[in-house]
Order: structure tokens, then C-alpha cells, then sequence
């Protein structure tokens, strides 16, 4: 017999709740997957400044930019997505034993693809395509089960994704490195969509509760205009390489001035004592800046790079938003008060530093390396800062005693 509590949770009266860390899915899946951004971007640092020579799956690029995106990311998309459909649903999530298997399932693709030749290729690839559609199934499970149609969209999602991850594999075996391209950016586009269907959700709400002000209520057509623009973007970003450079421009454009026009009517300065807000703002920010380099990148005489664009949408807006929302996450779901002190706000400020340094070193910093380095260094002093606040409040129980 289950019961939905008032916030979310939910009380299953006959499953005992066993070892905390397995008690619901953000808990294994923010930490370990915090820790592994911190060991995939030491390990990318130290392979560029020839520190080490791995023999890692793919080879050194492929290897940063699918297990960023595919290790770091789908880990923590993992968590957010089957913690908060309990919440959509009132069907009480995976755990225990199931759970573990889900972690176990996605930390053996990370060993794999870390050990390169030394594990079997095949094995691997198969293991790691395997895991978006696993998590893909259990979302649609506790969906379907209660017709919540709206919440649906997620599960498609997920499986063009885990379609994107079989296309970087693809890559690897035909040695093909415009494979390797077009599976990264559908990745990055895939989630940049994934966080304005999630941000434009929450953020507001977030905003109105964390500042004590009046909720900003969504305006029906620029919700839609979002959404279809950003579909927009997939479609063209993917069909670049045969449309002309200036559609694709005008397209990336139309969505940064839709998504800049959605963030600046959330109110930023009014989230200025706010951390756990103000960091949400920022990330969004980066959204409609990271379109507009996109779509500036691809014109000729362009003064910016695709890279500079991508980065712009992985560090700065999906770096600083995981961030903010799993240091969120983390504390409304383990009955502790939604607020954080200096160590946190520093590690927001340090990622956005990351992202900083990432995308616009080069105008201030001569030597490649150094600029790598630096943003890496950012990134480890940020997500270390959550690992070490966080990681006794995700590995032991709820603070008011509740299950989850």
C-alpha cells in the first residue's frame, strides 16, 4: 500500500526502504555521477598535457566527448528523471536491488570504455547502448501506468538519444570522425531541449518560492514558441551539413531571441541573495547565448567557433544547471531546508568561471593547455565543492524520517 505525501514523496508501507544510497535514483546517480565529471575531465586534462597516454575506448577526443555527455550527463538526467516521476506520478520509483542493477549497468560502461582494448568491444558497446533505453523504459512504466500522457515526452527523448550514442559508436567502428561529430551535437541539442522543457518548468517556481516574490506566470505562445524552436534547432543543427549556412543562422538566432525573451521575463536581479536561484538564471543565460554562437559560427567570416558555441551549452549551461538543480534536488528530497551557504555559491561562481575560461580563454590566454587546464581546475573546484557538502546528506537517510 502506497501514499503520496504532500511534497512528493512517497510512503510504501510494504517494500522496507533499505541502505539510503539506494533509496531513490538521484542519490547514486548525482554523486557518482559528480565524481565521474571530476575523473573524466582530470584524466582529458592530463592526456593534453601529456601527463599520460591511455588507451582509452575511441581514443582521447571521442572518449572526453561521449563520456561527458553520455557518462556525466545521462547520469544525472538519470536521477533528476526517475526521482521526479514519482512526484508526477504518485508511483513510488525504482530502488534497492533494481536501482543498483540501473548504477551497476551504467558504472561497468564507464570502466569499459576507460580500459579501451583491454575490454571486450563489443560487450561494451552493448552495455552502454543498453542503458538510455532501460531508463527510458522505467520512466515510461510509472507514465503509462497512470495515463500521464504529458510526462511521456521524456521517454522518446531518451531513445533519440540512446540512437545519438549509437551513432558515436558507429563512429568509432567506421573510424569516421563526421560520425563522431554528428552524434555529439545531437547529444548537446537533444539535452539543451531536455533542460528548456525541465527549466521552464521549475525555474520559475523556484524563483517565486527561494525569493519570497510573485510567481512570473508563463505565457502560453512563447511556451509553445520554446519548444517548437527548439525542435527547430535539433532538426537544422543535425541537417546543417546540406541546408545553407544562413537558414541554419536564422534559425539558431529565432531560438536565442525566443529563449533570451523567456529567461529575462523570470527577473534575474531579484534572485541576486539567492544561490540556488541565481545559478539556475545564469545557466539559462547561457541557453539563448550558446544558439546565437551556433548559429553565428556557421556564416562565413564567422569570428566564433562551433566549438565555442558547443562548450557554451555544455559547461556553461549544462555544467552550472545540473549543478544547481542536483544541490537543489538533493535537499528537498532528503527533508532538509532548501538553502545553501558560501561553500556552494562558490562552487556555482566556479563553474561559471569554468565556462568562462572554456569558451573565451582564447581571446586572453595564449597557450591552449593552460586554458583547458584552467577551466578544468574550475569545473573540479565547483563539482568538488558538492561532493564534499553533499555526499553525507545523499549517503544517509532523510533528515525528518520519512522513506526515500
Amino acid at each position: 500500500m502506497s501514499k503520496l505525501l504532500s511534497d512528493g514523496q512517497i510512503v510504501d508501507r510494504d517494500v522496507p526502504q533499505g541502505v539510503p544510497f539506494f533509496r531513490l535514483a538521484f542519490r547514486p546517480f548525482f554523486l557518482l555521477g559528480a565524481l565521474f565529471s571530476m575523473v573524466s575531465l582530470s584524466i582529458w586534462a592530463a592526456v593534453l598535457a601529456g601527463a599520460i597516454e591511455p588507451a582509452l575506448y575511441g581514443g582521447s577526443l571521442w572518449w572526453h566527448a561521449h563520456e561527458m555527455l553520455f557518462g556525466f550527463v545521462a547520469a544525472i538526467f538519470t536521477g533528476f528523471l526517475l526521482t521526479a516521476v514519482q512526484t508526477w506520478t504518485g508511483v513510488p520509483g525504482i530502488r534497492g536491488i533494481a536501482l543498483g542493477a540501473l548504477v551497476s549497468l551504467w558504472f561497468v560502461a564507464r570502466v569499459g570504455m576507460f580500459l579501451g582494448d583491454l575490454a571486450p568491444q563489443g560487450i561494451v558497446i552493448l552495455i552502454d547502448l543498453l542503458f538510455l533505453p532501460v531508463v527510458a523504459g522505467v520512466l515510461a512504466r510509472s507514465v503509462i501506468r497512470v495515463r500521464q500522457w504529458r510526462n511521456f515526452i521524456f521517454v522518446p527523448v531518451l531513445l533519440v538519444m540512446a540512437g545519438a550514442n549509437a551513432v558515436m559508436h558507429w563512429a568509432v567502428i567506421a573510424d569516421d570522425a563526421s560520425l563522431l561529430a554528428l552524434g555529439s551535437k545531437s547529444m548537446v541539442l537533444l539535452v539543451t531541449l531536455l533542460m528548456t522543457v525541465v527549466a521552464g518548468r521549475v525555474v520559475p517556481m523556484f524563483t517565486a518560492n527561494g525569493t519570497g516574490t510573485e510567481r512570473v506566470q508563463a505565457l502560453p505562445w512563447l511556451e509553445h514558441a520554446c519548444l517548437v524552436s527548439m525542435l527547430a534547432t535539433v532538426v537544422a543543427g543535425l541537417a546543417s551539413p546540406w541546408l545553407p549556412s544562413t537558414l541554419v543562422a536564422v534559425v539558431f538566432l529565432a531560438a536565442a531571441v525566443i529563449h533570451g525573451l523567456r529567461v529575462l521575463r523570470w527577473r534575474f536581479l531579484v534572485t541576486l541573495r539567492t544561490p540556488l536561484v541565481w545559478s539556475l538564471h545564469l545557466s539559462y543565460w547561457c541557453i539563448p547565448l550558446g544558439l546565437s554562437l551556433y548559429g553565428l559560427s556557421g556564416l562565413p567570416g564567422a569570428v566564433v567557433t562551433t566549438s565555442q558555441a558547443i562548450h557554451t551549452l555544455t559547461v556553461g549551461a549544462m555544467g552550472l544547471m545540473i549543478l544547481a538543480m542536483i544541490s537543489r534536488v538533493s535537499l528537498g528530497h532528503t527533508g532538509r531546508p532548501i538553502v545553501v551557504g558560501p561553500l556552494m555559491a562558490l562552487a556555482f561562481l566556479a563553474v561559471y568561471a569554468a565556462f568562462i575560461v572554456r569558451v573565451f580563454g582564447a581571446y586572453f590566454l595564449e597557450d591552449y593547455t593552460q586554458m583547458i587546464l584552467a577551466a578544468a581546475g574550475f569545473w573540479l573546484l565547483g563539482y568538488g565543492c558538492f561532493v564534499l557538502r553533499y555526499l553525507p546528506v545523499l549517503g544517509r537517510g532523510r533528515a525528518d524520517g520519512r522513506p526515500g
